[in-house]
């Protein structure tokens, strides 16, 4: 699996409990395409959310980790996060937004993202990404998976093939239980979903119908809490 590496704060002994009720933490997540460099970087200091209309990938795995940076004062965190991987995914009616706070003279300022046809059937008009891992600390949706395990050592998540995702290649050992909780499945489909996220990255991140917008307050987010 392609990867990057997420710089920071040592957390030995943090850990995410997962239980059957909670497997719908199959995440999506937006973002720039990454080309899949293995290097390090330290997450932004703004969460984004991300919803759509339905999400179909392959090769799920999640685990629990540790992603860390800077608030935009400048001062240091660590954030706990359910990372999720697939080897790909379908997603259609997606959006992202990232609300940035206070910017002087205007206020509020919202990113909005949109692509992916409603209802495509046709795969171009789906975003497609491949290779892709997602941190998240929020998810809600209504999932099914087929050939799902729950329980499995996070790391025995791919079973010794390399063609399939297990843990992010290049991730600190002390960022990850080998022997902690984690799960996989053959196939994950998720529909109305709402996420939060810390960061995305992916090998391939296809976006069709792709529209950017700036916007003055917060109406313009994917979703309302």
């Amino acid at each position: 699996m392609k990867s990057q590496v997420r710089g920071g704060t040592r957390w030995k002994r943090f850990a995410v409990v997962m239980v059957p009720s909670v497997a719908a933490t199959a995440a999506i997540g937006v973002g720039l395409a990454q080309g899949a460099l293995a290097a390090s970087f330290s997450i932004s200091g703004q969460e984004f959310k991300v919803s759509a209309q339905t999400l179909e990938g392959t090769d799920f795995v999640q685990y629990g980790s540790v992603d860390s940076g800077k608030t935009l004062d400048d001062k240091a965190f660590a954030a706990p996060v359910a990372v999720s991987g697939f080897s790909e995914a379908h997603i259609t009616n997606m959006c992202q937004s990232v609300v940035t706070p206070k910017v002087p003279f205007v206020g509020d300022i919202t990113l909005r993202l949109t692509a992916g046809t409603e209802g495509a059937k046709d795969k171009d008009r789906r975003v497609y990404a491949k290779d892709i891992y997602l941190d998240v600390s929020d998810l809600k949706a209504d999932a099914e998976f087929s050939q799902i395990d729950i329980g499995v050592a996070a790391g025995e998540l791919n079973g010794g093939d390399k063609d399939k995702p297990g843990i992010q290649p290049g991730t600190p050992k002390d960022r990850v239980y080998q022997n902690g909780f984690a799960q996989r499945a053959e196939t994950a489909k998720l529909s109305n979903v709402r996420q939060k996220a810390w960061a995305t990255t992916a090998a391939t991140f296809r976006l069709p119908n792709l529209s950017l917008s700036l916007h003055r307050g917060t109406d313009a987010e994917c979703y309302k809490d």
